[in-house]
């Protein structure tokens, strides 16, 4: 349950986009960089070229808009992802996209042949803009993709289309994931070739069991119709996966023989280890054991070699990543929270393992294994759970050591080229802008870039202030906050508390964006409000196993008591009206914020609830069950520690608003939460956005509407301004 897209600021991305690499997209081939590693490709105005990242004004055209122009046609394609052939001779380009629930992972699909000059469209006799994933085959003769939940392979010598699978449909899924396998395993792409070309290994997930979510579309059609979508919640039963392997030139599929029950494991994770073998993980309904196995692909053939469980919760996040091989895939990188902190473990094919990161510090993400150079790159940040810094550590393990610069404080991003040497780096701060630059590596050495654009050097940045406080638990809490302009401390100030606190995400983080609300409008600190944050227990901030996983069975709960003690150490600063006091979120961020308001309601006076999970039983079950545990036996973690439950307690202000055309968290949890606080006799505001999903942003004015909406209930019931 994260923010919606859109909302949470990727630095990486972001930064990345600014400094103009290749980074386009939010799924699919991200930086395409040349063979040595010195230069990558990137679409500029309707062509790709390639830049040499040592000479930074040097470029070379590879696609020009006259190549990229189709037969009969008069406009170049808008090319939205590329990728190039090993042998760099084709380029597959994604164009007319659309999006699939998040992202825009269905399109059209073209190849250009360099060497012959020609620009062919794939798929052809398939529907507009349905291919999926497509991918080169090895040796690039051939491409593979999904579309209408089949695969198909494709021979790019004379366009002749093998269609791989047939049985699938809206519910029988190959090649790619239902609703909930992608919004909460990251799983997309759902196939692979095999290192050799000659078979594909791929996912089927059998969803015809899953109940459909009837949301209702009142607004498109003079008589309303249902949107169904193929959604579990909590206690019911997954979507049956398994993955099978099937000749790339077809024939009968074999199902790798995974132990345990194919409905009640999940298979997050696939990979080919070589061409006659698959790596993958397998999950527990619990989500509390992980099983590592290889599968010998012509038999079906399953070997476990690595286990792990935890009392809470394992995170297999990375879903389409696949392994980090060392020693010619004799070897791989692995992370696990067994000791207490985020580690990074050498494991062989018999499971042996051998700690590679010691210390009491978390691995925040691998970057870069450079093999030849005998060093792995990650992100950590040891000292401050706000901040990131790409760190190295030998292969063979031992000590990190940091090489951003100390003087670059604040969130660092890195895209490290595939020899180790060059990374294309973002760097922003809350005081600061977001830059890129080219820097070498291990050095650090800037080669390009590092200017702030001029337009950016005129927008007015909060001045936000990082603290922690220590609850009346005992525990520190990181927070910021964003004092009004010309504060005077004899006066006594309005407080608006921003809050998520659920484990999808942090708040609390120094980078750019951060101390500032794009709802409001105006400038808060101009009108006279304090602005804050505090992260609670249960956020991912890089704090150690037991920080992360203390809110197992305990959303609702033990984040909601963080965040108010800590409340309450901030509302102690004498120039802070407690009889002025609000709090917002959106998504687990409205749930948390109808929490505070109606468990705590002696301190939020004031609230403003966004898309929240009213009731926790009607969310995704890979979600929720994730965090809260399984249903008969964990039903009352559910019901006592959801907003409905506290619903009678409500005393302060509150605004609900909801999309009713979320696909995330469905509209029927704002008309539960409307039933309860009817029941008990609670007064309150509440805006529905017709048709809006999850991001509440579809449709003309949406989004000044909602600002509006937001803005003038705040104003109205939290005045702004010091007394």
């Amino acid at each position: 349950m994260n923010f919606p897209a859109g909302r949470r600021l990727s630095a990486a991305v972001a930064f990345l986009l600014t400094l103009g690499s290749a980074a386009q997209a939010q799924v699919g081939p991200g930086t395409q960089w040349t063979k040595d590693g010195y230069g990558y490709f990137q679409v500029k105005q309707d062509e790709i070229v390639e830049l040499d990242v040592r000479q930074a004004d040097k470029s070379r055209t590879v696609l020009s808009k006259q190549q990229l122009t189709p037969q009969g046609q008069s406009e170049p394609l808008r090319v939205r992802r590329f990728a190039l052939s090993d042998d760099g001779k084709l380029v597959l380009l994604n164009t007319n996209t659309k999006k699939v629930w998040r992202y825009d992972t269905r399109g059209d699909y073209w190849v250009y042949n360099i060497a012959a000059n020609k620009l062919t469209q794939l798929g052809k006799g398939r529907p507009e803009s349905s291919l999926m994933f497509a991918k080169f085959s090895p040796d690039g003769s051939r491409v593979a993709y999904v579309s209408g939940h089949n695969l198909y392979v494709e021979n790019l010598t004379d366009n002749r289309i093998t269609q791989l699978t047939q049985d699938g449909t809206d519910k029988l899924i190959n090649g790619t994931f239902d609703w909930v396998y992608e919004e909460e395993l990251d799983c997309r792409d759902g196939f692979r070739w095999s290192p050799d070309g000659q078979r594909l290994a791929y996912w089927q997930l059998d969803a015809r069991k899953t109940p459909n979510y009837l949301m209702l579309n009142t607004t498109e059609k003079l008589y309303p119709f249902t949107v169904p979508v193929e959604y579990p919640v909590v206690g019911e039963d997954p979507s049956r996966c398994r993955v099978g392997v099937v000749a790339a030139g077809g024939g009968e599929t074999k199902w790798m023989d995974v132990p345990g029950d194919a409905v009640q494991h999940y298979i997050p994770r696939m990979e080919w280890a070589d061409a006659n073998t698959l790596i993958l993980q397998q999950l527990n309904r619990r989500q509390n054991e992980s099983k590592l196995m290889l599968c010998t692909a012509a038999t079906g053939a399953a070997k476990p070699i690595y286990s792990e469980t935890d009392k809470a919760w394992i995170d297999a996040k990375e879903g389409a990543v696949g392994w980090n091989w060392i020693d010619k895939g004799q070897r791989f990188v692995w992370s696990s929270e067994k000791d207490g902190w985020r580690h990074l473990y050498a494991v062989d094919r018999s499971g042996k393992e051998k700690l590679l990161t010691p210390g009491d510090y978390d691995v925040i993400s691998i970057e870069n294994i450079d093999e030849a150079g005998g060093k792995i790159y990650f992100m950590a940040s040891p000292t401050n759970a706000t901040q990131t810094y790409l760190y190295q550590v030998p292969l063979q393990g031992g000590k990190a050591t940091r090489l951003t610069p100390q003087n670059l404080a604040g969130s660092n991003g890195y895209d490290i080229s595939p020899n180790g040497k060059i990374a294309l780096h973002t760097y922003s701060s809350a005081s600061s802008f977001p830059v890129g630059d080219v820097v070498s590596l291990p050095a650090h050495q800037r080669l390009s870039g590092g200017e702030v654009p001029e337009q950016a050097k005129k927008i007015k940045l909060p001045k936000t202030e990082f603290f922690q406080v220590k609850t009346a638990d005992g525990v520190t809490l990181d927070g910021w906050m964003v004092k009004p302009t010309n504060f005077d401390p004899a006066k006594k100030y309005p407080i608006v508390f921003m809050v998520y606190g659920e484990p999808a995400s942090q708040t609390v983080v120094d980078r750019f964006g951060t101390g500032a609300n794009r709802l409001y409008q105006g400038s808060m600190a101009d009108d006279g409000y304090i602005y804050a944050s505090l992260e609670n227990r249960g956020a991912p901030a890089p704090r150690g196993r037991e920080f992360r996983k203390a809110i197992y069975h305990n959303i609702g709960a033990l984040n909601i008591r963080d965040q108010a003690l800590g409340a309450k150490e901030v509302l102690k600063n004498k120039w802070v009206d407690t009889s002025r006091v609000a709090v917002w979120g959106w998504s687990g961020g409205g749930s948390s914020t109808l929490s505070l308001l109606m468990q705590y309601p002696q301190i939020y006076k004031t609230g403003i609830s966004i898309a929240a999970v009213d009731n926790q039983l009607n969310y995704d079950n890979i979600y929720q069950e994730r965090y809260m545990g399984l249903l008969p036996e964990d039903r009352h973690f559910f019901v006592d520690n959801s907003p409905l439950a506290h619903a009678k307690n409500l005393r302060g202000n509150l605004l609900l608003i909801h999309g009713t055309g979320d696909d995330n968290v469905h509209y029927n949890n704002a008309e539960q939460m409307i039933n309860e606080l009817v029941k008990n006799g609670k007064t309150f505001q509440m805006m529905a956005y017709p048709n809006r999903t999850h991001g509440i942003s579809e449709g003309e004015g949406t989004s000044k509407h909602l600002a509006a909406t937001y803005t003038k209930f705040l104003k109205e019931n939290c005045p702004p301004g010091g007394r």
